[in-house]
């Protein structure tokens, strides 16, 4: 998710100042992504910078709210009107983990596919337990987010499985040895004689 774009539909709710907007963030994503202080008020430059926002007067607790601009708004309407494609969304970190390690000497696979499934399944039961820890009307967008982290979660587990099947079956290529030129001077020497 763009931190941009969630502090733009915050201040679509009204006027807010940094810690209102970082409280209301992760209210509104149940606390599964934390924000920092520092990319609230990083953010909000760009966006003034970039016209989206706009500072209004400090109020008497030295607080300096922000209000969106009619240019962010337009920005926003664009940014829930358009797909999120997969180029978008960051690498895949454990499918490259997973390549690499079929490649680097020395590295137990398997082993770093059930660490994985190990510790995804300890978070599977975790968004589980919180999905179903409270039912009231106002944690909606919260459980939304959970169930989001739950179905990804478990097509993670099914993904690790078919990798598991996946190296059963690998058979790898019996190593080549590397032709040096001193071993092969070494060889035509050996047959000369």
């Amino acid at each position: 998710m763009s931190i941009r774009h969630g502090l733009l539909a915050l201040l679509e709710r009204g006027q807010m100042y940094g810690y209102q907007l970082r409280a209301a963030f992760e209210e509104s994503t149940g606390s599964t992504w934390p924000l920092n202080i520092g990319q609230v008020y990083t953010t909000l430059a760009r966006l003034e910078r970039d016209g989206l926002v706009r500072p209004l007067p400090e109020n008497e607790g030295g607080q300096r709210p922000y209000e969106i601009t009619d240019a962010g708004r337009a920005d926003l309407a664009l940014w829930f009107a358009t797909p999120i494609s997969r180029a978008d969304r960051p690498r895949d970190e454990l499918s490259i983990k997973l390549a690499l390690a079929l490649t680097t000497p020395g590295v137990d696979v398997r082993s770093v596919v059930q660490t994985q499934r190990s510790a995804t399944m300890r978070a599977l039961q975790e968004f589980t337990r919180l999905k179903y820890a409270s039912d009231k009307p106002e944690d909606l967008p919260w459980r939304l987010v959970l169930d989001a982290m739950i179905f990804q979660a478990e097509a993670e587990v099914r993904w690790l499985d078919h990798c598991e099947t996946s190296l059963v079956r690998h058979r790898p290529a019996p190593a080549r040895p590397v032709d040096h030129p001193e071993a092969v001077d070494r060889a035509g020497d050996e047959a000369r004689r």
